[in-house]
């Protein structure tokens, strides 16, 4: 594969993950939604401490979110009206997106892994909630644009350090 190739493919997914991160930390959730395929498969899972011989130390079976198309849709009908008690007033959010790496790639998908920092403050508290994460998303090629099929979030706490997952990782 020729490095131009390489190089074109990142920049464009690049380019969605801060696109997305923009959109979300100005509240404009239903145009993020717009991005998602109906097929979404959204999933933040628990994550454990366990022995440094353990395989894995998220769980394949508890999610503090598992999220499709509907459930997702949902959540973005509450965000938008004052149903979403955690989030009126609601949060300052700030999405910090980094270390972008293409994984794979076949005729329609690309996965890319990043880091995510997502700093909320919210009401009048001093103390934000710092939430940091790796993200591994597939991201599929549509007539017009990428579009997030389905989506990872590996936090790095195994207590969360915020009263709500209220917002979109």
């Amino acid at each position: 594969m020729n490095g131009d190739t390489e190089h074109a493919r990142r920049s464009a997914c690049e380019e969605f993950l801060y696109h997305e991160a923009h959109l979300l930390d100005d509240r404009r959730v239903s145009e993020w939604f717009d991005l998602v395929t109906e097929d979404i498969d959204y999933r933040v899972p628990v994550r454990t401490t366990r022995e440094r011989s353990a395989e894995d130390e998220f769980s394949d079976q508890s999610y503090h979110l598992k999220e499709d198309h509907e459930s997702l849709r949902v959540r973005i009908e509450r965000l938008e009206n004052d149903f979403a008690w955690s989030e009126n007033p609601p949060s300052r959010n700030r999405r910090f997106v980094s270390n972008v790496a293409v994984l794979g790639v076949d005729d329609a998908e690309i996965d890319v892994r990043c880091n995510l920092l997502v700093h909320r403050s919210h009401e009048d508290e001093t103390s934000p909630d710092l939430l940091s994460a790796e993200r591994r998303d597939t991201l599929r090629r549509t007539d017009d644009r990428l579009r997030l099929a389905a989506r990872t979030v590996l936090l790095d706490h195994t207590v969360l350090p915020t009263n709500s997952l209220s917002i979109i990782l």
